[in-house]
C-alpha cells in the first residue's frame, strides 16, 4: 500500500482533523528543523529526525494533493505542447505526463491523465472536483475562475501561412486588409486580439482541417492561421502548401491550475515546479517529446 494512503482518513472527525492538524504543523516545520538539524552534532539523531518529519509530511501532501487517493489530471485534447496520445494505444505522453507521473510518485499515489475537449472543459471539470489538476495556458479571464501555477514551459505562438505568402515574420502580419484566422478563446488569439494593431481576427469556434485551411487561404478567405508553433510545425511538415513564419509574435506560459482557493494545493505543485526549473527534468521531458519552438523556463531567483 503507498504511504500516501497511510494516515488518509476518509472522513473528517475530530482525531481526523487533529490528526490533519498535526501533519500540517509537522510539514510547516520541516524547513526550520532541516536548518535547525545541520548544526546539531549528533549526526544519526539528525537523520532520524528529518527521516521521521518527512514521513509525517508525505501523507499530507498526498491528501491535499489527491483527496480521493488517485492524482486524477487534465490537459487540452489536440495541444501537442501538453501531450501526445498514441493513436494505436491511446498512450499518453509529453511534458503534461512526465509532471503528473512524478508529482503523483512523490505523493506515493496512483494517477489518471485524460484529456479535456477545450479551456471552459478542463476548467469545468476541476471546479466540479473530477479533476484535481489542469495543463494550460494564463489567461486574465481564466485567472477568475481557477488558480494558476508557475510555468512549467514556454510556448511559441506565431502564423500558419501559404507558402506563396508574403508574410514571413510576425511583424509582417500586422498589417492593415489582413485576415488572421484563430479559434475563439485559445490563448494565442487572446494575445492577437489585445495587441494587434492593422490586422484583424476572424474568430472560429474550432480550427478547421488543414486541407481546408489550404482552401481558404486559396480563397482569401483568411492570409494567416494563428497558433501554437509545436502544432503549425507539424502541419508544415505534412503539407507542402504551408509553412511557418521565422519568429513568434509571442511566447505564452503553459501552467498547472487547480480549483479556485485551493491554497494546499497550488503551494505543492509550485514548489515542485520551483525544484524541477532548477533541475534538467523538464528540459529532458521537452527533448523527449521533439517539440518545436518550446522553452523551459529559468529556474525561479530567489
Amino acid at each position: 500500500m503507498p504511504l500516501g494512503f497511510a494516515l488518509k482518513l476518509p472522513d473528517r472527525s475530530p482525531d481526523a482533523n487533529w490528526l490533519l492538524f498535526v501533519c500540517r504543523a509537522a510539514r510547516s516545520a520541516c524547513s526550520i528543523c532541516i536548518t535547525e538539524a545541520q548544526s546539531y552534532n549528533g549526526r544519526m539523531q539528525q537523520s532520524k529526525r528529518l527521516l521521521f518529519l518527512a514521513l509525517v509530511c508525505l501523507p499530507v501532501v498526498a491528501a491535499d494533493l489527491a483527496p480521493t487517493g488517485t492524482l486524477r489530471a487534465t490537459f487540452l485534447a489536440g495541444n501537442p505542447v501538453q501531450a501526445a496520445i498514441d493513436t494505436t494505444t491511446g498512450a499518453i505522453s509529453g511534458p503534461a505526463a512526465d509532471i503528473v507521473k512524478e508529482l503523483a510518485r512523490r505523493a506515493g499515489v496512483p494517477y489518471t491523465i485524460t484529456p479535456s475537449n477545450g479551456a471552459k472543459e478542463l476548467i469545468e471539470r476541476l471546479n466540479a472536483h473530477t479533476a484535481d489538476i489542469g495543463f494550460l495556458a494564463w489567461e486574465a479571464d481564466r485567472a477568475r475562475l481557477v488558480d494558476f501555477s508557475g510555468p512549467y514551459l514556454l510556448m511559441g505562438t506565431t502564423y500558419l501561412v501559404p507558402a506563396t505568402s508574403r508574410i514571413r515574420t510576425a511583424a509582417d502580419a500586422d498589417r492593415a486588409g489582413v485576415r488572421i484566422g484563430a479559434v475563439e478563446g485559445n490563448s494565442p488569439t487572446i494575445y492577437l486580439q489585445q495587441h494587434l494593431k492593422n490586422a484583424k481576427v476572424i474568430l472560429w469556434t474550432a480550427a478547421p482541417p488543414f486541407e481546408e485551411m489550404l482552401k481558404m487561404f486559396a480563397s482569401g478567405q483568411v492570409d494567416a492561421y494563428a497558433g501554437n508553433r509545436a502544432r503549425l510545425v507539424e502541419a508544415a511538415d505534412r503539407y507542402p502548401g504551408l509553412r511557418v513564419a521565422q519568429d513568434n509574435f509571442t511566447m505564452l506560459e503553459q501552467n498547472i491550475v487547480v480549483q479556485k482557493g485551493d491554497a494546499a494545493k497550488l503551494r505543492i505543485v509550485n514548489d515542485f515546479l520551483d525544484e524541477v526549473r532548477a533541475s534538467t527534468f523538464l528540459r529532458d521531458s521537452l527533448v523527449r517529446a521533439k517539440l518545436a519552438g518550446v522553452e523551459a523556463p529559468p529556474a525561479k531567483t530567489r
